[in-house]
C-alpha cells in the first residue's frame, strides 16, 4: 500500500505559501508544526523528548505513523539525535528535528558541523530556559548563545508565523548558493501550548523533494566516499594550509547566509514590519514580545502616547540596514525581551548610532510573563521624549 506522502502532488515553495487553498483552524504551535510538515515531504525525522517540544515531535511521529514522512525513529538523546540527523543530510535526504532549553546546548556542537559541512537542515526550536534551577519556562536565552553558530535564524511571533516560515526554510536551505542551517525559533508554551487561528494548507499537495545533486558540497552515496570536507584532512596538513582553508570556509559560510537574504525576502515580504514609522517613541522586538508590544501600543495611545513598532522576523542574517532605517527618526527606543542578558538589544545597538536613544528592557526571564502594562510602565517612566 503506498504511503500517503507519495499520493500528494508536487507543488513548488510559490504555490504552497500563495496559492493553495487553505483552511483556518484553531491549533496550538506544536499542531501547526504537525500541519507543516504533513505538507514539507520530509524524508526523515528524528525526535528526542523535552518540554515544551516534546508535543511537536510527537505529533511528527503520528504524521509518519499516517505515511506523510518517510522515515522517523527517537534518538538516544539531544547530541545523538543532531549527528544523526547530520548523516541524514550528509546522505542527502530532506530532513527535520526539534529541541529546546538544555536540549539545545546539550545538542551545540553539532549546529556549527552543520553550518560548516553546508548541511539544508531545518530544525524547530521551542524556546526555554536554561538550567540552574531547573525551569520548564519560556525564555529566549538559548538564541543569544546560537547566534554565532553559523545557523541562519527566524523568529515566529505567532503560531500562524511559525507554519508558514517551517514552510519555506527547506526552499531556502536547499538552494545551491546557501545550503546552510535554518532555525525557526518560537517562544515555548506562549505559542506551543496555546490555541490560536491558524490558516493551514488542504489540498493534497506538498513540497518538491529536495535534490541532493544541487549541494555545494558532495553528498554521500554508492559512490562517493563518506569523507566529505575530510577527505584530505586539514589537520594532517601545515598549520598554513589549515588555518588557510579554515578560514576561508568559514568566509563562505557567512557569505552563504547573506547570499539566503534574496531568497527569505522572497518569501516572508520583508525582515521586519514597521507601524507608525514617524512616531518618536518606537519599540523594536521579536517574537512573543511583538504580540504583547502591540498590545502595549493601543494602552498607550489611549493616554496620547505616539508610539510605533518594529517586528523583525529574521535574526540571522540580521536585517542591519533595515533596523538602521527604520530607527533613523527615532528619539526613544524600547526592545522588550525575554530574556535576562538582553541580547537582542545588543544586536539592535551594534546597528545604530546614538545608542543613549536605547531603553534598555523591559526583559522577564526565567517563565515569566510580560503583560503590555510592564511595557507601557517602561515607556511611560523612562522612554518619554526629553526625560
Amino acid at each position: 500500500m503506498p504511503k500517503k506522502i507519495d499520493e500528494l502532488k508536487e507543488v513548488s515553495t510559490e504555490y504552497m505559501l500563495f496559492e493553495a487553498k487553505r483552511e483556518e483552524q484553531f491549533i496550538t504551535g506544536s499542531e501547526a508544526v504537525r500541519e507543516a510538515i504533513r505538507r514539507a515531504n520530509v524524508d526523515i525525522a528524528i525526535s528526542y523528548p523535552i518540554t515544551p517540544q516534546s508535543e511537536s515531535m510527537h505529533l511528527v511521529g503520528d504524521l509518519y505513523a499516517e505515511g506523510y514522512v518517510r522515515e522517523y525513529f527517537r534518538g538516544e538523546n539531544e547530541f545523538a539525535v543532531m549527528s544523526e540527523i547530520a548523516g541524514a543530510a550528509m546522505a542527502g535526504v530532506r530532513t527535520f528535528t526539534a529541541t529546546c532549553g538544555p536540549g539545545t546546548l546539550r545538542a551545540f556542537e553539532n549546529f556549527p558541523m552543520w553550518a560548516g559541512s553546508r548541511l539544508p537542515i531545518v530544525m524547530a526550536f521551542m524556546t526555554r530556559g536554561i538550567n540552574a534551577p531547573l525551569t520548564i519556562q519560556p525564555d529566549t536565552i538559548e538564541m543569544g548563545f546560537l547566534l554565532d553558530t553559523g545557523i541562519m535564524m527566524l523568529h515566529a511571533e505567532n503560531a500562524q508565523d511559525l507554519y508558514d516560515m517551517l514552510l519555506m526554510s527547506f526552499n531556502i536551505v536547499e538552494q545551491t548558493s546557501v545550503h546552510i542551517p535554518m532555525g525557526v525559533f518560537v517562544d515555548g508554551f506562549f505559542v506551543t501550548h496555546t490555541r490560536q487561528k491558524v490558516k493551514v494548507v488542504t489540498e493534497d499537495v506538498k513540497l518538491m523533494p529536495y535534490n541532493p545533486a544541487l549541494s555545494p558540497v558532495p553528498h554521500i552515496d554508492m559512490e562517493t566516499p563518506p569523507f566529505r570536507l575530510m577527505r584530505d584532512p586539514f589537520v594532517m596538513k601545515s598549520n598554513f594550509i589549515s588555518y588557510a582553508a579554515h578560514a576561508s570556509w568559514q568566509q563562505e559560510v557567512m557569505a552563504a547566509s547573506y547570499r539566503a537574504k534574496k531568497y527569505i525576502k522572497k518569501y516572508l515580504g520583508s525582515f521586519i514590519e514597521q507601524d507608525n514609522p514617524d512616531a518618536p517613541i518606537q519599540i523594536i522586538a521579536s517574537g512573543t514580545a511583538v504580540a504583547q508590544s502591540r498590545e502595549a501600543i493601543k494602552m498607550l495611545k489611549k493616554d496620547g502616547f505616539d508610539v510605533g513598532l518594529i517586528k523583525v522576523k529574521v535574526i540571522r542574517p540580521f536585517p542591519a540596514d533595515e533596523i538602521k532605517a527604520a530607527l533613523s527618526k527615532a528619539e526613544k527606543i524600547v526592545i522588550p525581551e525575554f530574556n535576562r542578558n538582553g541580547w537582542f538589544c545588543r544586536e539592535v545597538a551594534s546597528v545604530i548610532p546614538n545608542n543613549d536613544r536605547i531603553i534598555k528592557g523591559p526583559r522577564v526571564y526565567g517563565g515569566m510573563t510580560m503583560p503590555p502594562e510592564v511595557i507601557v510602565q517602561t515607556i511611560k517612566e523612562g522612554a518619554l521624549v526629553g526625560v
